[in-house]
């Protein structure tokens, strides 16, 4: 699978803040390339790109995403996958170069109804929140299929701080996205919504957009 991620804050952090460019009108681009390994293991590999307002086009880093998940053999009451994603950003665009999180993923579809919780783990390995070990980042999603091919739904992103003692709220970040998903056919993904900042640390106003593309190597049926 292919997928770009498409994304812009109207309303973000307005200045360069610890060597760290502005949020604000940057247009953030990244393409994932997703192979599926066998049929409960694949690898995800993306490029982070970044258009500054007053800049040229930017290469931001790299990461890659190992996932499992829990075969359909095992009959479980709801979907169950573990990601960990290994990646190197700039120091242009993130204080911490290094970093890695831990994505559990805890799903389930009720007729109209999907529900997913990600209680995620991150660190960074190398950078200014090393001393802050693992930090929880939080997110989760409820949508409803309003017709067969239209979900509207409900998302939400966080980050709490560090798992033994969260920064005080004002510090926190904590996002919402009212979304649509369209269903355009087995192959293809989409997924559009605007995220509101509910703290003084979190971009006010974001636009995202994500375009995927599935297909076959060979055509043998393996995606």
């Amino acid at each position: 699978m292919v997928e770009l991620h498409s994304n812009v804050a109207t309303e973000g952090s307005r200045r360069t803040l610890d060597h760290v460019l502005r949020t604000q009108g940057a247009f953030h681009e990244t393409l994932e390339i997703t192979q599926g390994i066998t049929s409960w293991f694949e690898t995800g590999f993306y490029i982070f790109t970044s258009i500054q307002p007053d800049t040229t086009w930017e290469w931001v880093g790299n990461h890659i995403r190992p996932r499992v998940r829990a075969p359909e053999s095992w009959h479980l009451p709801v979907g169950l996958s573990l990601s960990s994603e290994l990646g190197y950003q700039r120091h242009a665009f993130s204080v911490d170069t290094w970093t890695l999180e831990l994505r559990p993923i805890i799903d389930k579809q009720w007729g109209p109804w999907y529900v997913s919780i990600n209680p995620v783990l991150d660190r960074a390995i190398q950078g200014e929140s090393v001393k802050k070990g693992f930090e929880f980042s939080p997110a989760a999603k409820v949508s409803y299929n309003v017709t067969p091919t239209v979900a509207i739904g409900l998302e939400y992103y966080g980050a709490l701080g560090p798992v033994t003692h969260f920064d005080r709220a004002h510090e926190q970040q904590h996002q919402l996205f009212p979304v649509i998903d369209l269903d355009l056919g087995p192959k293809w993904e989409f997924n559009a919504g605007i995220g509101f900042g509910l703290t003084p640390s979190t971009d006010r106003l974001i636009f995202k957009m994500i375009l995927g593309y599935r297909f076959d190597w060979g055509g043998d049926g393996h995606k």
